[in-house]
């Protein structure tokens, strides 16, 4: 059976594989790439072999930074992460989900502090061997990672 790429091949940039499709549209907007101005290739839907149905960013001519990448981890944490140079993939960037998380999800409690002022939301990541949760620095709610409103 003859393999053939569905979304051209990047020179140069960052290719996000293997979101979950109900996930790529997360994944756009906590990376901002509505307001980026470099060349962006969204697939949704596409056969997958691994998870059934999976979306596809490819970000032209720029090198995502770890930081950004590892929010991704919050909401696909099976995404896959590859530097392409000259065609060729240069890294393949493990996602870890860090410690804290800043900005991009909102607390769940309507009576904390973000919710009513100009703060910078922030959560601690608390591992457990169960499942990842996530507490709020300011109110100290805790919300499930599958249950995150982003903002």
């Amino acid at each position: 059976m003859e393999k053939k790429l569905k979304v051209a091949a990047l020179r140069n940039g960052t290719v996000i594989d293997h979101i979950p499709s109900d996930k790529l549209f997360k994944v756009v907007s906590i990376l901002h790439l509505d307001t980026c101005l470099n060349q962006i290739t969204l697939a949704n839907n596409l056969e997958s072999a691994k998870i059934g149905s999976k979306g596809l960013v490819k970000i032209s001519d720029r090198a995502l930074e770890v930081d950004e990448t590892n929010k991704i981890a919050l909401i696909a944490p099976h995404a896959k992460i590859n530097i392409i140079l000259d065609y060729q993939v240069v890294e393949k960037r493990p996602l870890v989900l860090p410690e804290e998380i800043r900005e991009i999800v909102q607390c769940t409690n309507p009576n904390c502090i973000t919710n009513h002022q100009a703060v910078t939301t922030r959560f601690h990541v608390l591992n457990n061997d169960e499942e990842i949760m996530l507490k709020c620095h300011y109110c100290e709610r805790e919300v499930k990672r599958d249950d995150v409103k982003i903002k």
